[in-house]
């Protein structure tokens, strides 16, 4: 049999397993069903290769807050009907999950659905948790709740959007001048080091730039080629990641600036940004001067707070204060250490003139 993507296949147990059993013998029960959370399935990138662990037919269960009692006969009701094949792939009911709507959101970003939402909230969720929320696919929604979640988280409001591009020019800013000037001394090996932290922040802004969250580094290149400008950057970017010698980096990396200026400009949302290089200082170096674009793009931001948390400290959101998987997920874990992490994570987000 020819591979399914694992989408395809949930959809397919979810109409001829799931669903009839649930009308079958819990007739009245209300419920949503779709494939979220973790997995290369859900973000539509698995393979053959994907199949060896954590991959097969299950769905996620949504019921009520006050139906949730049912789960135990659910669960029950699956490992006794669900074959033990569906399409010559072993059926785990172990991995099909049986949930309510603010338990997954608690679960995905460490959020208490029932408690108000701040606009730090969002620089404390990591965009793959994010794709999590917004990716795979939704089978049934009896109650319009998961929809209606999925709208919410479906991108990042308008100042916090602006806050993390500028973020992300202001990277740039403190690193484009340092990669030339370790290969201008002669440390050709740390200037590849620095040019390849600024890959990944143009590949960024791209994201932003597009509308799209980055998924986590497996897929993060996969994805990027996916994006509308990915066939006009990738050579450059590609350029700058393998080159030999700092000058090639710096004629690719501008290249690359000059580019995702225009972007910028294309979509209208400030004044004209520079579209090209200058010299930095009186060396013999050329540079975007990221800072001064991340100005440009400050005095857009409408929210109130989040333009206080920039005059203060542009540091951008989680993803862009550090790569470490476990801290990411901090914020995530489970009753008073997840809130006691969730609580420290937001208080870098704050103005220090606010409680």
């Amino acid at each position: 049999m020819s591979f399914i993507h694992g989408i395809e296949l949930c959809r397919r147990f979810h109409a001829e397993v799931v669903e009839p059993l649930l009308t079958d013998s819990f007739p009245s029960l209300m419920y949503s069903a779709a494939l979220l959370g973790p997995g290369s399935e859900v973000l539509g990138y698995d393979t053959e290769m994907s199949t060896d662990h954590d991959w097969g037919p299950r769905v996620y269960l949504f019921l009520n807050e006050e139906d949730i009692g049912y789960s135990e006969q659910i669960e029950a009701s699956l490992r006794e009907r669900a074959p033990a094949q569906f399409y010559g792939i072993p059926v785990d009911v172990k991995m099909s999950v049986i949930s309510t709507i603010p338990m997954f959101i608690e679960s995905c970003l460490g959020l208490h659905i029932h408690e108000p939402m701040e606009a730090e909230d969002w620089l404390t969720f990591p965009s793959q948790s994010l794709l999590e929320i917004t990716r795979g696919a939704v089978f049934r929604d009896d109650t319009g709740q998961l929809t209606a979640l999925r709208k919410q988280f479906n991108y990042y409001p308008h100042s916090i959007w602006l806050y993390l591009m500028a973020s992300n020019w202001q990277r740039i800013s403190q690193e484009e001048h340092l990669m030339l000037r370790s290969g201008y001394a002669g440390d050709e090996l740390g200037s590849a080091v620095i040019a390849s932290r600024i890959v990944r922040d143009i590949m960024n802004n791209c994201f932003l730039l597009e509308r799209q969250y980055a998924p986590y580094p497996k897929w993060f290149g996969t994805a990027f080629n996916r994006l509308e400008c990915s066939d006009q950057l990738m050579p450059c970017l590609w350029t700058a990641q393998t080159a030999g010698t700092w000058r090639e980096r710096e004629n690719a990396l501008n290249s690359a600036y000059t580019h995702l200026s225009s972007m910028h400009n294309r979509l209208g949302i400030t004044e004209m940004i520079p579209d090209n290089v200058s010299t930095f200082y009186d060396r013999p170096f050329k540079v975007m001067h990221g800072e001064g674009i991340a100005k440009v793009i400050l005095k857009h931001i409408s929210d109130n707070n989040i333009r206080q948390l920039a005059e203060k400290r542009l540091i951008g959101n989680i993803d862009q204060i550090t790569d470490n998987t476990d801290f990411r997920k901090l914020s995530h874990l489970a009753g008073a250490e997840g809130k006691y992490a969730k609580d420290a994570l937001k208080r870098l987000f704050k103005p220090f003139n606010r409680a």
